[in-house]
């Protein structure tokens, strides 16, 4: 009679859920060691320089500021402390920011303990919510109403 069950020597999921310790954290510390430069480069370099990196390809075109106008001022703002000011230039930097902090911190404490990454799982309702919403915000943002939501 054959047993349901997986013989003990076999190997099970991915080389990646078998390593722990550092070196399951590599990658994960190489993406937060990119993000934490990425920011430092915000600090040190003003995106609020015009041309200094340069300019958004759907606002040169239309002359409509997209969701992501004024994330890196956002950036830089945040790398300054102000948060107050982060949220005038871009609204979705914040919880963008704290999201991809969260599912990298995540990713290392699973690294380390040898599983494997975690993406995010949204159904499709949630995902159309999350264009919806998107279009609703770059629509508001561009119009006398929205002028708030300008990037500073």
């Amino acid at each position: 009679m054959e047993s349901a069950h997986t013989a003990p020597d076999s190997v099970t999921g991915s080389q990646a859920e078998s390593e722990t310790g550092w070196r399951g954290v590599r990658l994960p510390i190489l993406t937060a060691g990119f993000g934490v430069g990425l920011g430092v480069l915000l600090h040190v370099r003003d995106p609020h320089v015009e041309g200094s990196y340069g300019v958004c390809p759907l606002y040169a075109l239309t002359g409509w500021y997209c969701p992501g106008c004024g994330g890196m001022r956002a950036v830089h703002h945040l790398t300054d402390g102000q948060i107050g000011d982060a949220v005038q230039s871009n609204l979705l930097a914040i919880p963008l920011v704290l999201a991809l902090v969260i599912w990298v911190t995540d990713w290392t404490i699973r690294g380390w303990r040898g599983r494997s990454m975690r993406l995010p799982s949204m159904s499709p309702t949630t995902i159309w919510m999350f264009f919806v919403a998107m279009a609703i915000y770059t629509g508001v943002r561009n119009t006398p109403w929205g002028t708030w939501l300008i990037p500073t």
